[in-house]
């Protein structure tokens, strides 16, 4: 399905370079706020207290969220679990609070609103905990970079999938780096969202890749660069479909998802963006700096022997 056809081949490799040049600097500076700002983690990761609160009527978190914040709990999180009538709230640990006087302050603000209010149960997320889940969101990451990598070295060729892995690294980082730049919490959905990235980038870039393989059999006697031009410019149409629709539901979920929602639809959005721009102009111009060609992708055909007697 196509919204329209482009007749002429845009020259997207004509502008490579200096597009490479602007995402390797803000790479690095993304990298740099990483290490000396870091990143601005939510209690999953840091430790703190866990409460399930239970109403007998569907509860109004924003309304729960306004007294909280009244109190100067710092950066916290209000969320339904269940049902309606049933909300868990995370708190960071305050300097001379246990976790049982921090929910018994909370309870008696929440109570002040509502007299329904009961606490099921309250639990300390130790920074134990937190560390672990950061161990294990790590490896994670990893072993879908390496998946990936496996994956794309079978079906195309190691120069391509060398190519899609630092176009994915690229969009990662830079990710990761506007969340450290602007301090916005870094949580376990947001972890998600950014392993969701990983996979949508690499789709896009496999997309590519086919039809730079299928240009590469249809016009024998074209350059490599026209070659990824011509691929590239016959995926126009197929990407603001794709793209376009994906970017309305994450902005959908970014403006009406409410607190919940709101920093995991960031990401995506972020993500989907950089994972766009990545896959044609850093995934493709890396592959043809890597020196890709035709023999590379189409394997020659085995001439019969002259002697061969053909019946």
């Amino acid at each position: 399905m196509e919204f329209f056809r482009i007749r002429r081949t845009i020259p997207f490799m004509r502008y490579s370079l200096i597009l490479n040049a602007i995402s390797f600097i803000t790479f690095i500076v993304a990298v740099g706020f990483l290490i000396f700002r870091g990143l601005n983690l939510s209690v999953e990761f840091t430790g703190g207290t866990l409460m399930e609160v239970s109403y007998q009527q569907p509860a109004d978190l924003e309304k729960i969220r306004g007294a909280i914040e009244g109190k100067g709990w710092g950066e916290f999180q209000v969320q339904n679990f269940g049902t309606a009538r049933d909300v868990l709230i995370r708190l960071p640990l305050q300097p001379g609070y246990n976790s049982g006087q921090q929910a018994e302050k909370v309870m008696a603000t929440l109570k002040s609103q509502d007299a329904t209010a009961e606490l099921r149960r309250v639990e300390f997320v130790g920074p134990a905990v937190g560390e672990e889940l950061a161990h294990d969101g790590a490896v994670a990451l990893v072993l879908v970079i390496v998946g990936i990598m496996i994956y794309l070295s079978f079906r195309f060729e190691w120069k391509f999938a060398v190519a899609a892995i630092i176009a994915n690294l690229h969009d990662v980082f830079l990710v990761v780096g506007m969340f450290a730049i602007f301090g916005w919490e870094f949580s376990l959905p947001v972890l998600a969202a950014i392993l969701a990235v990983l996979g949508y980038s690499v789709n896009e870039s496999v997309i590519i890749f086919d039809r730079v393989r299928e240009h590469f059999k249809k016009h024998r006697k074209y350059t490599t660069v026209e070659v990824i031009d011509s691929a590239i410019t016959a995926t126009i149409s197929r990407t603001m479909i794709t793209h376009g629709s994906t970017l309305c539901m994450t902005l959908a979920m970014l403006i009406f998802g409410g607190p919940a929602l709101h920093y995991f639809a960031l990401a995506l959005t972020i993500g989907i963006i950089f994972g766009i721009y990545s896959s044609v102009f850093v995934a493709a111009a890396i592959a043809m700096y890597l020196g890709v060609k035709r023999e590379d992708l189409i394997k020659p055909i085995k001439k019969e022997d002259e002697g061969q007697v053909v019946p």
